[in-house]
């Protein structure tokens, strides 16, 4: 039976490009794999406007790209940000389709709150101001390089931090306050949690109050690393990506 396809969703402020280190390793390990690396709508050459974006109109989006690469079932992976997006792309294919969710030091609101109601760390302040004076910003706001340096990069190489600060971007207002409703979620589909214990942005104890947010985590992985962990560590982040893959094919032949 064929693997499911492997979707990969940026967080704020990132491109699909910020995969690109671990989707070489996992092609490297696992080339029957397919991959898809979305960009959200606003950035990196997807049309879109960040003043009035919406968590469903990124949805739409995610969801025509998959379509659009002939997936007919996914496991989706979001990092950061794309908390807020993949559990409404997971509500909109349902269970037939989504094999399962990972999520990677991903910030899930609690029901009916935004991103910038319960945000915590170095990046809260600039949420809360660019929430608070939007139109000043054009509706998108992108905090200071060495602000977001501190927030994403701690323990990575020279290299790693020259990929990663060259590929950052402006992000929606919009999406950090809008309130999430996450009711159409089934909880039949399987969620994982892949946990960095050095994490600036998030603290394992923000992670772990959205992992209750989200509710259903069934599996929680800890890698030693920082936010930005699939550039950090390309390697261990794609083995249990390929992972979590394969073992939907062995489930299937089990029953």
């Amino acid at each position: 039976m064929p693997l499911p396809g492997l979707v990969l969703v940026h967080g704020g402020a990132h491109a699909g490009d910020c995969w690109d280190p671990t989707v070489a390793e996992v092609r490297r390990l696992s080339p029957r794999i397919p991959v898809l690396a979305v960009d959200l709508p606003g950035r990196a050459g997807k049309p879109g406007d960040l003043a009035t974006a919406t968590i469903g109109g990124w949805a739409d989006s995610v969801i025509a790209d998959i379509d659009a690469a002939g997936l007919a079932d996914v496991v989706l992976v979001g990092h950061s940000m794309a908390g807020v997006t993949v559990p409404e792309v997971a509500a909109r294919l349902g269970q037939t389709r989504v094999r399962e969710i990972v999520l990677v030091t991903a910030f899930v609101p609690p029901q009916g709150r935004a991103i910038v109601d319960t945000l915590d760390g170095p990046l809260a302040p600039f949420a809360r101001l660019a929430a608070r004076f939007g139109g000043l910003f054009g509706g998108a706001f992108k905090p200071p390089n060495p602000i977001l340096r501190y927030a994403f990069c701690n323990g990575m190489t020279p290299e790693q931090r020259r990929f990663n600060l060259s590929r950052l971007h402006k992000e929606s207002i919009a999406i950090v306050a809008e309130r999430v409703d996450r009711r159409g979620l089934s909880p039949d589909i399987p969620r994982t949690w892949v946990l960095t214990t050095r994490d600036r942005a998030l603290s394992p104890a923000s992670q772990q109050r959205s992992i209750d947010a989200l509710g259903g985590v069934e599996t929680i992985i800890r890698i030693d690393a920082c936010h930005n962990v699939m550039i950090s560590h390309p390697q261990q982040l794609a083995r249990i990506l390929v992972e979590r893959c394969q073992r939907h094919t062995a489930i299937d032949h089990a029953g």
